[in-house]
Order: structure tokens, then C-alpha cells, then sequence
């Protein structure tokens, strides 16, 4: 398989410094060796150009913080994820998460202007289905889900032209943080998440099990990992931490089984924050989960 890296280094969109130098520590952590000793080749793309906060007015704009620079590089990722041959497998290195909105718009827009329906799994221990008028702090890095299912600021909702995810083909699996508000607008929309309860009652297989039976049918499936879904003892280098996340196992077995499907064709990896970890533990964790879902096994 092709796999085409491509750097997304923003800050933004976060309340804390630190995971703009997200992509760099997965470079350093040796990603592309670990994908190539699997087998594929390994294109890396570079970073897309980010604005600096250090340049900027920190300004709220109907409700979000530094609004017009993000959407101008997720429609930047948006194009160039959206540009890549059929065949390829782009992984994503953010960065906030706020980046997959260009990162899951680019890929159902890959050789289709219009977009096709493609599922989303969401691994996190955040929903990210905040809006600009529920949020309580205005960082888009907790919105993004919303904005993808078309609700939130035109701006960021209107990426994918008329292209929007359906609440129906989203799973999200991991979570155990969600705002009052935000709790609200995911029951109304029907999106499926899976809490850290769910996770210790029923395990990871049969969770697999029921997603993939859902998203059946899709044409494409995307993975946004969020490396605060692990416990903060498997990786500390992230800027929104919760205790009580999933394990190292649970991860990789994820991963794991998604990869044994055949189903997923693109994959982010974000929320990575080298100031906060300890020798670049929390990256070279991620390495190893993108690792699993790329085809790593045991024997």
C-alpha cells in the first residue's frame, strides 16, 4: 500500500501550546521506518503552512478563537488530502483535533467533488460535538464532529461544499468527558459513542463488532485517533488528559481489528503535545497504534 504522510502543525484551535509540534515528534518517533518494515511505501508530503498564535490577535470571532486561520488551513488540508491518487492511504499528523475537519472532508471528497458517504470513527475520550454557542471556552478543537454533521459556523460547515457526514455513519469509542450542552446536541443528532463504561462492560470485540455492522455498507471509513483516548499513563504527552482511558491492549486491539476488516482508508493521529510528555513516550505509542492498524501482528 501507498501511504502518504501529510503534517497538519496547529495549535489553534487548542486551549494549551504544544501539539503543532505533534507531527514532528511522530516523524522523530520514526513512523515512516515502522510503515515501511510493513511493507508499503511511505511518501511524506511534508506540513501544510499554519499561522503562528505568537502572530496573531487572540480574538474571539462569533464565538471561536482564531476562526479565520483555521478554516484557511483545513480548506488547505482539505485540498491536498483531496488531491491524492486513488490507492493511496493517507495518515494525517495533527496537531489539534480540530484539523480533521479539513482531514475527513478531504477524504470524502477524494475523486469526487461532491463528496460519498464515508463513516467516521472517533477515538477519543472527547465527543467534540460542541458549537460555537455551547462551547464554554470557544477552542474548535472540541467542535469539529459538529461541524462535520453540518451544525456550527458556515465558515467551517461549508468546507466540503455541500458534503456533510450523517450523525447515523459516525461511531465514537472511548469517550468519558462531555459537556452538559454538548450531551444534549449528541443525543439529539443520534450519534453512537461508546463510553469508557460501555468499553469495561462489553470489551473492545464486540464493540468492533457492532461498529463495523453499522458503518456496513460505507464506502470509505476514516480513523481520527486522539491520543487522549489512551490513559494518561500510556501517554502524558497530551494537553486535555482523563483518567481512566483505554489501554495499551485495548488500543492496539482496535486497532487491530479495524485493520483485519479491510475497511478503513485513511487515518488521523492527533492531540500529540511533546511539551507535556516524557521522552516522547505518547508518540512512539501512537507510531505503534498507526502501526496496528496498518497490518503490524503479533505472528
Amino acid at each position: 500500500m501507498n501511504v502518504s504522510l501529510l503534517g497538519i502543525p496547529m495549535d489553534l484551535g487548542a486551549g494549551r501550546r504544544g501539539v503543532d509540534m505533534g507531527p514532528s515528534a511522530l516523524r522523530n518517533a520514526h513512523l515512516a521506518t515502522r510503515l515501511r518494515e510493513l511493507g508499503h511505501t511511505v511518501d511524506d508530503l511534508g506540513d501544510i503552512a499554519v499561522a503562528l498564535p505568537e502572530t496573531l490577535d487572540k480574538h474571539m470571532e462569533a464565538g471561536l478563537v482564531f476562526l479565520d486561520p483555521i478554516i484557511n488551513a483545513c480548506r488547505d488540508a482539505a485540498g491536498r488530502v483531496a488531491a491524492l491518487p486513488d490507492g493511496t492511504f493517507p495518515l494525517t499528523l495533527g496537531g489539534d483535533h480540530s484539523v480533521s475537519m479539513g482531514t475527513v472532508t478531504g477524504n470524502a471528497l477524494r475523486g469526487n467533488p461532491h463528496g460519498v458517504r464515508s463513516g467516521l470513527i472517533w477515538v477519543d475520550a472527547h465527543t467534540d460535538y460542541n458549537t460555537p454557542q455551547s462551547s464554554p471556552s470557544g477552542n474548535i478543537h472540541g467542535m469539529p464532529v459538529a461541524h462535520l454533521t453540518g451544525l456550527g459556523d458556515p465558515n467551517l460547515t461549508g468546507l466540503g461544499g455541500g458534503w456533510h457526514m450523517r450523525p447515523e455513519d459516525i461511531v465514537m469509542i472511548g469517550i468519558r468527558s462531555v459537556d452538559a450542552r454538548e450531551r444534549a446536541l449528541m443525543q439529539e443528532a443520534g450519534i453512537l459513542a461508546y463510553t469508557m463504561k460501555e468499553v469495561d462492560q462489553r470489551g473492545i470485540t464486540r464493540i468492533m463488532d457492532e461498529t463495523l455492522e453499522r458503518l456496513g455498507g460505507l464506502e470509505r471509513l476514516h480513523v481520527s485517533f486522539d491520543a487522549d483516548a489512551l490513559d494518561p499513563s500510556i501517554c502524558p504527552g497530551v494537553g486535555t488528559p482523563v483518567p481512566g482511558g483505554l489501554t495499551y491492549r485495548e488500543g492496539h486491539l482496535l486497532m487491530e481489528l479495524l485493520s483485519e476488516s479491510g475497511r478503513v482508508t485513511s487515518m488521523d493521529i492527533v492531540e500529540v503535545n511533546p511539551i507535556l510528555d516524557t521522552r516522547n513516550q505518547t508518540a512512539e505509542v501512537m507510531v505503534g497504534m498507526a502501526a496496528s492498524l496498518l497490518g503490524q501482528r503479533i505472528m
